[in-house]
């Protein structure tokens, strides 16, 4: 919703240390249609089927891609056919506290209250940089409709933030039962800030020669 690729930037660092090559695709291209296109075509790109990653809202963008070898969730939604992330529901009370919405109906988070809501397990350093790199969220993705469910026929990862205060932990263990693998994590919405070395460690097994696609948040 809110981050952009330049948050993945630690993960994509050290994926790129081991050589793995890392594409972190902008979203937030005006519906999850467009965005799901734009992955696709990253994907097609590829010499060989990718591991794909959707953090949050981008569990709905990656449920409708094609062609990837393995798909991860990382405190996201995993919507069915017919099914949209804002009907899968799991927003906690603190985000709609933290929003603050602009005219055109676009939404950002308060920076006061960003820290407890999606960085409450960084350091103040990692927080302060991240809060920063927030953007504003247009309004309707969160309504679009899933036209494809990829985890039905490809192998896929939910990494389950238990210390989540923007998606309910409870509904993400329930989404995470539609994936082939749940991997846990004591962690905040964003492990890519306060956990970049683990989020690395399972990219990598996963990847090995493989490109990784990330979708932003």
């Amino acid at each position: 919703m809110w981050h952009q690729p330049a948050h993945w930037s630690l993960v994509q660092q050290l994926l790129a240390a081991r050589g793995v090559t890392v594409i972190t695709p902008t979203l937030h291209r005006g519906s999850l249609d467009a965005d799901i296109h734009v992955v696709q075509q990253r994907i097609d790109a590829c010499a060989r089927p990718p591991v794909i990653l959707g953090h949050s809202y981008g569990g709905s963008v990656i449920s409708g891609v094609e062609s990837a070898h393995h798909l991860v969730y990382v405190a996201a939604f995993v919507p069915d056919v017919g099914e949209s992330s804002a009907a899968l529901g799991g927003s906690e009370p603190l985000v709609n506290a933290a929003l603050v919405r602009n005219a055109d109906g676009s939404t950002f988070v308060n920076p006061v209250k960003a820290r407890s809501l999606l960085f409450a397990d960084c350091d103040d350093a990692g927080a302060d940089w991240a809060i920063v790199l927030l953007r504003n969220q247009a309004p309707g993705h969160g309504r679009g409709v899933a036209r494809l469910a990829a985890w039905r026929s490809v192998e896929s990862t939910y990494v389950l933030c238990a210390q989540d205060r923007a998606l309910d932990p409870r509904v993400q263990a329930s989404m995470s039962l539609r994936c082939t693998d749940v991997v846990r994590l004591d962690s905040s919405h964003s492990p890519f800030v306060s956990r970049p070395e683990v989020l690395a460690d399972l990219l990598a097994a996963m990847a090995g020669e493989r490109a990784t696609a990330t979708p932003s948040y």
